[in-house]
C-alpha cells in the first residue's frame, strides 16, 4: 500500500479503478487530458434539453454499481428505465416491428418469417464451430440461427452496441458470453437455461435481464461523482506527454496548463483509449503501438432531435428502434430518450437521440453535415410518422467512438498480456478489454485492482 499508482485517463474505468484503491489506501494519482472527467460520457443541458453525448445509459449487471451510488450519496439521482422501455423495435419494410420477448409473441411477429422461425428448432442439433477465436458473429449466427436471424435480429443488434458491423467482429472477443454458451453448453438454447443458474450463484445478471439506468443528469454523473470523492487526486487538463522507465518504477512527464510536470510511480495503469495509448507506448515498445494502432474506432454521429408530441403518430410505448443493413437507411436506429428517462426534454415534446455512422457508414466524416442531417431527419421523420419540423436539435460527433473487436482480437489481447509481463508495473486498462459497456467497465475495474495489488 506504500506504492505511488498512477491512472492515465479519467473514462469510467480509470476513475473506477482509482476510486477502489484509494478507498484501500493506495497513494493515488489520476491524469485527465481533458477538462472535464468521464472519457465519452458527456451529459450536457441546452435550453432545456439533457443531452447524452456518448452512453445515455448503463445496465446494472454488478453488485458494484449500487455499492458506488450507495457509497457517493447518489441514490437520489439514479434513476431506472421506463418500463415500457422493455419494448424495442426493429425496422423491416419501413415498418417497426416489435422485437419478440416471449415464445407467444415469437410465434406471432411479422418480423420473422416461418421459415425462420423454424430454422430456430434446429440450433439445439447444431456442433460447436472449430475455430471461435477467428469467426465474426455473423458467420456464428448464420451457422446457429439462420441468415434471417442475422439479417434482422444481430445486425441491427450489433449496430445498436457497437456500432459495428457483425461480418468483422469476432464473436469470441466481442461476444465472448455467447461463444461460451456453444463451447461450455454445445449450444445457444440449452446453454441459456443451464446458464441462468450459474449466474443466480455469482449474484450477476444477464444483460438481458438486469435493469437499465441512468442519473437524473446524465450519466456524466458518476464520473463526476467519482472524481470529487478523489478531490485533488484527480488532475484535469493534464497532458501526458512521455513516459520513461526509471529503475523500478516509471516517470510521467505532463503539461498542466502550460506548466511542464513530472510524477513519479510504481505503478502506472493506462486507462484511455487505444489511439491515444499508441504514441506514449511507442518508444517503449513500437510492436505494442502497432497492435493499439490497428484497433478500429468508427466514426459516430450523435443527433438529438426534439418535436411536439402532437407531429408524431407513433405510438411512443418502447425503447426506440434499430435498423438493420437490409433496409438501407443512412442511420444506424434511434432512442426515445424522453420516454426511458425523465428531465430529458420539456413538457409536451419528445427527445429522441439517433446514430449515424458507425462501422457501417464510416464515410460519415467526409460527407457535408447539413446534406447528412436532411436526409437522416427526413427518414427519422418518415419512419415515425412525423408531420412537422424539429423544435430543437444538437449533436455530437465523434471522429473515433467504440473499440471493434474485430476478427482475430486475440492477437491483441495475448501481445497486451505479453506486454505486461515484460513490464512489471504496467497494467493496461480500458474498454477495449474486456467489453465496451458501462457496466463491463465497472466489472472490469475490479479485476484492474486485483492485478494492481498483485504487482
Amino acid at each position: 500500500m506504500s506504492k505511488k499508482i498512477v491512472v492515465l485517463g479519467a473514462g469510467i474505468s480509470g476513475l473506477t479503478t482509482a476510486y477502489l484503491l484509494n478507498k484501500e489506501g493506495y497513494d493515488i494519482t489520476v491524469l485527465e487530458k481533458k477538462n472535464e472527467v468521464g472519457g465519452s460520457m458527456e451529459s450536457v443541458f441546452e435550453n432545456g434539453y439533457m443531452f447524452d453525448r456518448g452512453p445515455n445509459s448503463g445496465l446494472d449487471t454488478t453488485p458494484l454499481i449500487g455499492q458506488l451510488v450507495e457509497e457517493l450519496g447518489l441514490q437520489n439521482e439514479i434513476v431506472y428505465a421506463n418500463k415500457i422501455g422493455n419494448k424495442r423495435y426493429i425496422l423491416r419494410d419501413n415498418q417497426l416491428h416489435p422485437l419478440p420477448m416471449s415464445p407467444p409473441s415469437f410465434i406471432k411477429t411479422k418480423l420473422f418469417s416461418g421459415g425462420a422461425k423454424l430454422r430456430l428448432f434446429v440450433e439445439p442439433f447444431i456442433g460447436r464451430s472449430d475455430d471461435g477465436y477467428y469467426q465474426s458473429i455473423a458467420d456464428f449466427v448464420k451457422r446457429r440461427l439462420g441468415r434471417e436471424f442475422l439479417d434482422y435480429a444481430i445486425n441491427p443488434f450489433v449496430a445498436g452496441v457497437y456500432a459495428g458491423n457483425p461480418e468483422e467482429l469476432s464473436v469470441k472477443s466481442a461476444f465472448p458470453k455467447l461463444y461460451a454458451l456453444e463451447e461450455k453448453y454445445g449450444g445457444l438454447i440449452v446453454g441459456s437455461i443451464k446458464s441462468m443458474k450459474e449466474r443466480k450463484k455469482r449474484a450477476e445478471k444477464s444483460k438481458q435481464s438486469a435493469r437499465m439506468f441512468s442519473f437524473f443528469n446524465g450519466m456524466q454523473v458518476l464520473p463526476k461523482a467519482i472524481a470529487e470523492s478523489l478531490g485533488e487526486k484527480v488532475i484535469k487538463s493534464a497532458e501526458v506527454n512521455s513516459i520513461v522507465k526509471e529503475n523500478s518504477g516509471y516517470k510521467i512527464s505532463y503539461s498542466n496548463n502550460g506548466t511542464a510536470k513530472e510524477i513519479e510511480c510504481d505503478i502506472l495503469l493506462s486507462a484511455i483509449p487505444a489511439y491515444s495509448a499508441a504514441d506514449l507506448f511507442r518508444p517503449m515498445d513500437e510492436n505494442l503501438a502497432k497492435h493499439f494502432e490497428q484497433i478500429y474506432y468508427p466514426p459516430v454521429l450523435v443527433l438529438l432531435l426534439s418535436y411536439d408530441k402532437t407531429v408524431i403518430k407513433q405510438p411512443l410505448d418502447g425503447f426506440g428502434f434499430l435498423i438493420p443493413a437490409k433496409e438501407k437507411k443512412s442511420f444506424l436506429g434511434a432512442i426515445w430518450s424522453s420516454v426511458l428517462f425523465p428531465n430529458r426534454s420539456e413538457e409536451g415534446r419528445a427527445a429522441f437521440t439517433i446514430f449515424v455512422g458507425g462501422a457501417r457508414n464510416p464515410e460519415i466524416g467526409n460527407i457535408d453535415k447539413e446534406i447528412l442531417f436532411k436526409k437522416v431527419k427526413s427518414e427519422f421523420e418518415g419512419i415515425m410518422g412525423i408531420i412537422g419540423e424539429p423544435v430543437f436539435t444538437s449533436y455530437r460527433y465523434w471522429a473515433k467512438s467504440i473499440p471493434q473487436y474485430n476478427i482475430g482480437y486475440i492477437e491483441h489481447e495475448n501481445y497486451f498480456d505479453e506486454f505486461e509481463k515484460r513490464n512489471h508495473g504496467i497494467v493496461i486498462g480500458g474498454n477495449y478489454r474486456g467489453g465496451i459497456s458501462v457496466g463491463d467497465c465497472i466489472k472490469n475495474s475490479e479485476i484492474l485492482v486485483t492485478k494492481i495489488k498483485s504487482l
